[in-house]
């Protein structure tokens, strides 16, 4: 046995079985149910409950809604089923593991230290959203849309608690995030239906015609927002989780998988959660925005909050807010445990535990702040911007290396810790459509597909040319 394989034994002994460095064997293929309950509970989940309302934020209209959703969420299903899913049953690694031996050591370090963070941001906003409904039986100070701070001790103290219940229950690994969800996800997915149908009830709909005019033909946006088109829905729909699918992070997920056909259970996350749910959130924002509290905003050119913990406790009372609890940790469990296996990658010998402790930390920290929460649309766009190219790395690879003539693996084969291939596809990629959405203002979720195109045959292209000199 090699000096590389004991140490890799070793490695996977002390980070307790969960085979960051190492294929998936056989022994630990799940069924396509483990990943029905985690992407039901993920995405039936806090986000739901902050992205309803900010779509009625940015003046969507009915049809641009519900059109725009039903088509944005099956090209993100599409994505998942025949992108990260095909790659993932293939090799059965970790995203950052793959990276690793294209982009060699050094360049993948910097990727998963962003990666971690931004996952951690992420699961910093569900904290924030099951703070607003653990907060209530204390009278706490809601956050507003425009907070940035937090506002007071006791939104400091719950986020701290809440964040450290969800830290302990995502270092457990990850069947026990697995479980959670299953066991989360059908209380959840209920709390959304019963919010919809009390919702209804109180806007007074009693037909079709009635449900469609609470959008309409749409709205100018509210203070300090963008206003959402046809287009806009559909396409950020589709990117909400361009880093999962296109960006490949969820390769760490289906490398469980005991087929590709595992992909199609992201439908119930899009159709249930960012389907159903994101309807039924934008619902209970639209009857808050009747009260004379909303109104009060409006009259002063502000955009009323849009705080999860109340929207549910208004319609179904406490199993609002156990939902609204509950729903926070379904989808920061996982979340925290993406960003824990993308610390491991840098310090492989930590234990899983403690780097999701850590990235459990910094999730909690970032919970603190609203403003990761009540800006979710805007930091989501960068956020799959940012690491989707990256994924283009990989796909590409997979699909078209030989016909390109290049070297699978490179880093790996050539002994190498910085593949400047990878680097500079995905810098002048970014560079470039950066650009252009800062200087024409353009929507950023628009130029996620042209860069994530562009990096990958960018990469083929300099992989071709430096290979051979190298």
């Amino acid at each position: 046995m090699s000096q590389y394989s004991i140490e890799e034994e070793i490695i996977e002994e002390i980070t307790g079985g969960e085979f960051e460095r190492t294929p998936v064997p056989e022994s630990s293929l799940k069924g396509w149910k483990s990943f029905l309950g985690m992407y039901a509970g993920e995405h039936a989940a806090g986000t739901e409950f902050i992205i309803g309302p900010l779509f009625l934020t940015a003046g969507v209209s009915a049809f641009d809604l519900i059109i725009g959703l039903l088509i944005g969420n099956l090209l993100a299903v599409l994505s998942w089923r025949f992108l990260t899913a095909e790659i993932a049953v293939k090799y059965r690694l970790t995203l950052y593991y793959q990276l690793e031996k294209i982009c060699g050591k050094t360049l993948v370090t910097g990727y998963n230290l962003a990666n971690g963070i931004l996952f951690c941001f992420l699961a910093g906003a569900m904290i924030t959203v099951s703070a607003t409904a653990v907060g209530i039986p204390f009278g706490m100070e809601m956050p507003k849309l425009t907070d940035t701070m937090p506002n007071g001790p006791t939104w400091v103290i719950i986020v701290l608690i809440v964040g450290a219940v969800i830290s302990l229950i995502a270092s457990k690994g990850y069947d026990t995030v697995s479980k959670a969800a299953n066991w989360m996800s059908p209380v959840i997915v209920l709390a959304f239906i019963a919010c919809g149908v009390v919702a209804l009830g109180q806007l007074g709909v009693d037909s079709f015609s009635d449900f469609w005019n609470i959008w309409g033909e749409g709205s100018d946006p509210f203070p300090g927002q963008l206003k959402y088109t046809f287009w806009h829905v559909v396409i950020w729909s589709w990117f909400a989780n361009a880093a999962m699918h296109i960006g490949m992070s969820d390769l760490s997920v289906f490398r469980f998988a005991k087929s590709p056909s595992s992909g199609w259970t992201t439908a119930a996350g899009m159709y249930v959660g960012h389907y159903m749910a994101w309807i039924a959130a934008a619902l209970l924002y639209a009857v808050y925005l009747k009260s004379p509290e909303a109104q009060a905003f409006l009259t002063n050119g502000e955009a009323p909050p849009v705080a999860p913990g109340p929207l549910a406790n208004n319609a179904i009372g406490i199993f609002g807010i156990i939902a609204v609890v509950l729903a926070g940790w379904t989808t920061a469990n996982p979340t925290i445990y993406r960003a824990g296996l993308a610390f491991q990658a840098i310090v492989p010998k930590l234990s899983t535990f403690w780097v999701t402790i850590i990235a459990g930390t910094v999730a909690t920290i970032a919970g603190l702040f609203p403003a990761f929460a009540m800006k979710l649309l805007g930091f989501v766009a960068l956020y799959g911007f940012i690491l989707a190219p990256f994924g283009a790395i990989i796909v590409f690879e997979h699909f078209f290396y030989k016909n390109a003539g290049i070297v699978k693996n490179y880093a790996e084969a050539a002994n190498i810790k910085f593949n400047r291939s990878v680097f500079w596809a995905w810098a002048l990629s970014f560079g470039l459509f950066y650009f252009i959405s800062l200087q024409f203002d353009v929507f950023l979720s628009f130029v996620t597909l042209p860069a994530w195109l562009l990096c990958g045959v960018l990469f083929l292209l300099f992989s071709k040319m430096w290979q051979k000199k190298d």
